[in-house]
């Protein structure tokens, strides 16, 4: 089996031409999932909401100098990020990519000092709406009902005020020691 390329999580804006095609295939793959042209919806909020000054952070996970996946948040109040923009390639799907953004995300707004994020994801996302719920994110919907009858699918999570060094931060449960 080859050796794994070294991973690394580098902090970028939009501008960024490493970020293209990660927004390129996320609008193809919503354009795809919900029969519309879904570009317009990711242009919806303004880049620099996304840097530092505004309480926002866009990260790239990075293998062999390549984007694979990558995520961001926004500030939503003063308190609380909202996730936006969980990618992983398609080339590398189902290897716990997604996962290692997420808690690099929420390293960060804890960091940052939020205490909660919000996020929503849409109704045919299945794999991301399995995401958070193994991640330690609470519905803010009723999970028996059906995804279509509800929209945008709510969830949060409240960051700890000090996170227990033995816990895992992408799945919420406690490490071996």
């Amino acid at each position: 089996m080859p050796a794994l390329s070294e991973r690394s999580v580098v902090q970028v804006t939009v501008a960024d031409p490493r970020v293209r095609p990660l927004l390129r295939e996320l609008g193809e793959e919503y354009s795809a999932r919900y029969g519309k042209d879904a570009h317009a919806e990711l242009a919806r909020y303004p880049d620099e909401e996304f840097t530092a000054p505004h309480g926002g952070v866009l990260l790239l996970l990075l293998e062999g100098g390549e984007p694979v996946a990558g995520g961001a948040f926004r500030r939503y109040d003063a308190g609380t990020a909202e996730l936006k923009r969980i990618w992983t390639h398609s080339g590398h799907r189902r290897r716990g990519l997604a996962r290692e953004v997420v808690a690099e995300l929420e390293r960060e707004a804890l960091a940052r000092g939020y205490r909660r994020i919000y996020l929503t994801t849409g109704p045919r996302q299945p794999e991301a709406r399995a995401l958070y719920l193994n991640t330690g994110y609470r519905p803010l919907f009723d999970t028996e009902a059906d995804p279509e009858s509800i929209g945008p699918l709510p969830f949060e999570k409240h960051l700890p005020r000090h996170p227990d060094p033995a816990t895992d931060l992408r799945t919420g449960k406690a490490t071996a020691q």
